[in-house]
């Protein structure tokens, strides 16, 4: 290896920037040159690619985002677009790849890996929905922001006696509801694939107020919405259903952004160093992750082919803990 590329796809994460400057250093100080893609794999079809060195990366680290950028990208998913982000790749001497993303982006590495150009994958999706490793680049940071806007939301609704919706992002994956929802102290909260019923809500709702709780948090996934409704419409109807004032908060985008954590910092420089390392070793077609906190590096197609999961042990502490 001679020469390495990074690139950013998908949505962003904080800590992508930590990650990236680790690849720039760790790379150097091993003797190769590295390159930036910028918008992703869109950008590889672009040839937008610049040679980064360690002032490239200064003070990156504290930043959200992806210096990077990102983009979605049609045109890779075809033939002719994959034949040509290695043509670029390879007019420029590249010897190898590491692409920092969730599953749609190691599925892009994977689709390079086959076509035979070495690739690496990296982690980072703030729904921790990536098979594989325990933790993703960007989770941390997000449940604290979700936590933070939980606690503040509890404020005033004890003030008011109210009950407050807080749908999350997660996709179809419940770890941020559920993680936020227990340390949050929300009364329920809901995952994708949870069957709640208007009578339901109703009891849980005035048996909580009737124990002299001074109010009433759900914390629900946005994968559990039905294709007519957004979960948080669906639970603000029942729960106005028990005679209780009731309001909404969809967090949105605001959980994609702000400066990582220390968790998140820390975890995208192990990653970034773990890929390099692994290319300078030829790996290729495999993805760094994290499991009792030691750095494990996965086969690609095998976690690709895989479900996320949630742990059994933490399901069964969010309804005692509610009460």
């Amino acid at each position: 290896m001679r020469r390495i590329a990074v690139l950013t796809s998908g949505g962003d994460a904080p800590g992508m920037n930590a990650c990236i400057r680790a690849v720039v250093r760790y790379g150097l100080s091993a003797g190769v040159q590295v390159y930036g893609v910028r918008k992703g794999y869109q950008g590889l079809i672009e040839n937008l690619i610049v040679e980064l060195d360690s002032r490239s990366v200064s003070g990156v680290v504290r930043m959200g985002g992806t210096m990077l950028m990102s983009a979605r990208s049609d045109d890779f998913q075809t033939e002719a677009g994959l034949k040509r982000a290695i043509e670029v790749l390879r007019g420029w001497d590249i010897d190898g790849l590491v692409v920092i993303g969730g599953d749609g982006s190691l599925r892009g590495a994977l689709a390079l890996h086959k076509s035979g150009f070495p690739v690496v994958g990296v982690p980072a999706s703030i729904d921790n929905d990536v098979p594989g490793t325990e933790m993703s680049i960007g989770v941390d940071t997000a449940l604290n922001t979700i936590l933070e806007a939980i606690d503040r939301i509890k404020d005033t609704a004890a003030a008011l006696q109210r009950a407050f919706v807080i749908e999350v992002m997660g996709r179809n994956h419940g770890y941020l509801a559920l993680m936020a929802g227990i340390a949050g102290g929300a009364e329920m909260v809901i995952l994708p694939g949870s069957r709640i019923s208007r009578d339901q809500v109703v009891e849980e709702v005035k048996s909580a107020f009737l124990r002299g709780k001074p109010h009433f948090i759900i914390v629900a996934a946005e994968g559990a919405s039905t294709p007519t409704k957004s979960i948080s419409e669906l639970l603000s109807e029942y729960v106005s259903a028990s005679g209780h004032d009731v309001r909404t908060t969809v967090l949105g985008h605001v959980q994609r952004g702000g400066s990582p954590t220390c968790y998140d910092r820390l975890l995208g420089t192990r990653f970034g160093a773990a890929a390099v390392d692994c290319l300078l070793k030829g790996q290729s077609g495999v993805m760094v992750g994290v499991k009792a906190n030691q750095i494990v590096v996965s086969d690609l197609e095998t976690i690709l082919s895989a479900a996320p999961e949630l742990s059994e042990e933490t399901l069964r502490l969010a309804e005692p803990l509610a009460h």
